[in-house]
């Protein structure tokens, strides 16, 4: 059976401005009568937008949502895990501050922001999901305490997905530092002995002895080490990270498990901003100019149903004259393999379709 998929355009009125129109397409879609907030601890999944990157989604939207939540007597937080990369969110310190710059903070949007994985991203819940390409799906501790999860997020292309919307902020966004890697990675970390000053934080975190210091450079015995990753989190240096040797596809379906596991047993709902839809991601410290016009705002319960309602909504624009997709050759009949020719975002729909996350099959619902 197909799932709704309520949508609403960025038109305003004399007497209706977008975030009331927002908040209007919420309740049209029936979250509040469909999830019981009172006195529910309800985690707002949202990407805070690494500084210098200006496509992120305005705090404005979040104080629309945390507003209903909390007329409803639901307990709110903003919460988004750190980063595996090299930047401004790789731990919460810096991550706060970073949230903080970009307008996500108590005074702006009425909520607390908790970074889910903890100081360096190495507090994490394991959950047992049984997928086809993982077991244990390691989310960060502050998500998967939450009663309720709720997921704002921003449509724009990725270099390695296709595209990033509901499934992947919910999958790799709620990632510990460890989780990111186990998604990005078949195989076990490295050590770039350049950057690595040999200061023992990894051999002090590994449970598994499989890390020694030497001449002030640190070396990982792999007969030993399991790829838990949490060698990552804890390096001052960024010199240990992941392997980066898995295929796009896997690493979408390693999204769609990871998506599951946060989003099973509990209650969940969803919305997504088709606009300044740039060709990457928001974790670069910069946007591209749009690659399409701006579509409007999609919610539902089913996030399977709402990325594939936002993809073909994108598809269906005109490309934008002098951005990067204009200039690039138009092989694909789909806007995001055009971008990125290398990616499939349809494998994590499929999985996550297969999981029994939700379904591809959607009625568009418009206010």
């Amino acid at each position: 059976m197909a799932s709704k998929v309520y949508f609403a355009n960025f038109r305003a009125t004399f007497t209706e401005n977008i975030p009331q129109k927002l908040a209007r397409l919420i309740k049209t879609a029936g979250m509040l009568e469909g999830i019981d907030f009172t006195n529910k601890f309800t985690a707002i999944k949202i990407h805070f937008g690494e500084p210098g990157n200006l496509s992120y989604l305005r705090p404005n939207y979040a104080k629309v949502v945390i507003d209903m939540i909390k007329n409803a007597g639901g307990r709110v937080y903003l919460t988004d895990c750190n980063t595996l990369y090299v930047g401004r969110r790789k731990n919460a310190l810096d991550h706060l501050e970073a949230a903080y710059e970009n307008g996500y903070n108590p005074f702006t949007t009425g909520a607390h922001v908790i970074i889910a994985d903890g100081l360096k991203g190495t507090d994490e819940v394991l959950v047992p999901i049984d997928g086809e390409y993982v077991k244990e799906a390691k989310i960060g501790r502050a998500v998967m305490d939450a009663d309720i999860i709720i997921s704002m997020n921003h449509f724009k292309g990725h270099e390695s997905t296709g595209f990033g919307g509901a499934l992947k902020n919910l999958g790799m966004g709620c990632g510990s530092r460890a989780g990111k890697m186990e998604m990005h990675s078949a195989g076990k970390p490295v050590v770039h002995q350049e950057n690595c000053i040999g200061c023992g934080a990894c051999t002090r975190n590994c449970a598994h002895g499989a890390i020694t210091v030497s001449n002030k450079k640190a070396s990982i015995d792999y007969d030993k080490c399991v790829g838990c990753g949490r060698c990552i989190g804890v390096c001052p240096m960024d010199a240990v990270t992941a392997a980066n040797d898995e295929s796009n596809d896997i690493l979408n379906c390693k999204i769609a498990e990871y998506a599951l596991a946060v989003v099973k047993d509990r209650p969940h709902f969803h919305i997504s901003f088709v606009m300044d839809v740039s060709p990457n991601c928001d974790c670069h410290a910069e946007n591209d100019m749009p690659i399409i016009p701006d579509v409007g705002m999609f919610c539902s319960f089913d996030p399977v149903a709402l990325d594939m309602a936002c993809a073909d909504a994108a598809n269906a624009q005109p490309v934008l004259t002098g951005s990067i997709l204009d200039e690039l050759p138009h092989t694909h009949n789909d806007h995001f393999n055009d971008n990125h020719p290398e990616t499939n975002w349809m494998s994590a729909v499929e999985h996550a379709e297969k999981l029994g996350i939700g379904t591809r099959d959607y009625e568009l619902i418009k206010i």
